[in-house]
């Protein structure tokens, strides 16, 4: 008779796996998928890419051609309109992509389709005039690019065993980093915006075609359908209840961290003419250094954060810190009106977001309740980035209308450390 001490295993990070979101297991995958986290890298530079250079960078600067004076208004609607159509796309197309059964899959034809309907609307934009125009097609735009986002994200959890989820958060947040070199091409355009949209838009669909080839996914017509009643409708379009205590901290802890990261970030152009005093040219070559900064030392950290997270099989704790981190570090402008604060945000911040991109992602995929709504789920981790847009353009615009520019960067921090303290309440993931 075998003795019972022997049987008994001791805890491994596989134990510790919510096995009900896992797609597919350690064993069935002893080696990390190489050209599926290439395309991962890829991923953000299509929709994030082309998307969120225009909507920072060239938009404000376009809006202040049309508008000089009603410029930080006009980006606080652009914001919201455009942020409440995302919150619902995400949510409305990853459980649509969940549901979705074709020869191409269910990821891809969301991808592709986005893609080309994202790209195309930019074009589109840059031909426009009139602000209430751009806000209404814009609001088109992030319905298709949130389509695309959800359908990506998804990804990782149909196709990453639970060993390799710090690696590929690894691989997106490189490539999510890499969306700085984006920044930097916008800054070339602030004298030609049209011209700019069209390098963007022109660059972001060439990758989601080529995204869609790295991941070749295959067809999943043979996959079980899902009978179409008002319990599939809930189950796959309502907010996670069962198992989901983690869940819920991990999207208020990503919405106030982001929300602090994109208090700064959404009016970083017009903090560096109107709180710092630069002219045109000195802030756009003060963003194209921010963004090359951002993008070395967020590229450095992503590289070594997510692997290191999969060997020590922890997970909340670099994300909690790391968010603390980017907090002090959006204190330094507050003391000083001068480039060097700048400088040195951007060097500390680009630690702290390569750290933070790296592993957050795989602290999603760790509380995600359910692996049949994974799009689902994962849109309603997303809607905590959409929403945030919403509420940090609105609380930046009454921050500085009421206090100054000066304000803001106490309001990042205040909401950086919120974030650290929501992300430490998770207790299934060290």
């Amino acid at each position: 008779m075998a003795d019972k001490k022997s049987e008994i295993k001791k805890p491994t990070k596989m134990n510790a796996v919510n096995m009900a979101n896992v797609s597919v297991t350690d064993a069935q995958q002893p080696k990390f998928p190489i050209w599926f986290g290439i395309a991962m890298t890829i991923g953000p530079l299509v929709w994030l890419g082309p998307a969120g250079a225009v909507r920072n960078t060239l938009l404000p600067q376009y809006f202040s051609q049309i508008d000089p004076s009603g410029k930080v208004q006009a980006i606080a609607v652009l914001a919201t309109v455009t942020s409440v159509v995302a919150a619902i796309a995400n949510v409305v197309f990853g459980a649509l992509s969940d549901l979705t059964r074709s020869r191409m899959g269910k990821r891809k034809p969301w991808i592709l389709f986005g893609s080309l309907i994202q790209n195309g609307l930019i074009v589109l934009v840059a031909n426009l005039t009139s602000i209430w125009s751009i806000v209404i097609v814009w609001g088109i735009v992030a319905a298709a690019e949130n389509a695309v986002a959800s359908s990506m994200v998804a990804q990782q959890a149909d196709r990453i065993a639970p060993k390799w989820r710090g690696t590929v958060s690894t691989f997106w947040a490189l490539g999510y980093t890499a969306n700085n070199i984006t920044g930097i091409i916008a800054a070339q355009y602030l004298g030609n915006v049209k011209l700019g949209m069209y390098v963007l838009a022109g660059m972001g669909m060439v990758l989601g075609i080529l995204h869609v080839l790295l991941t070749n996914e295959k067809s999943n017509v043979n996959e079980p359908r899902e009978p179409f009643n008002w319990k599939t409708i809930w189950e796959h379009f309502a907010f996670p209840t069962a198992g989901s205590h983690d869940y819920w901290f991990a999207v208020a802890g990503k919405f106030c961290s982001n929300m602090g990261g994109m208090l700064i970030g959404t009016y970083l152009l017009y903090i560096l003419t109107d709180y710092i005093k630069m002219n045109q040219g000195q802030a756009g070559k003060m963003m194209a250094m921010y963004s090359t900064i951002t993008l070395i030392g967020g590229l450095i950290f992503n590289a070594i954060s997510g692997p290191i997270a999969d060997k020590m099989g922890r997970l909340k704790l670099p994300v909690a810190v790391s968010v603390a981190i980017m907090g002090i570090a959006q204190l330094f402008p507050f003391f000083d009106a001068a480039p060097w604060t700048i400088y040195v945000f951007a060097i500390v911040s680009s630690i702290a977001s390569g750290i933070y991109g790296a592993v957050d992602g795989a602290l999603n995929l760790a509380v995600l309740p359910n692996k049949e709504t994974a799009g689902k789920d994962m849109g309603f981790l997303n809607l905590s980035n959409t929403l945030s847009q919403i509420a940090a353009a609105w609380v930046a615009s009454g921050v500085v209308l009421t206090f100054g520019y000066k304000a803001i960067f106490p309001a990042a921090f205040l909401l950086s450390l919120a974030g650290a303290i929501l992300t430490w309440r998770i207790k299934a993931v060290r």
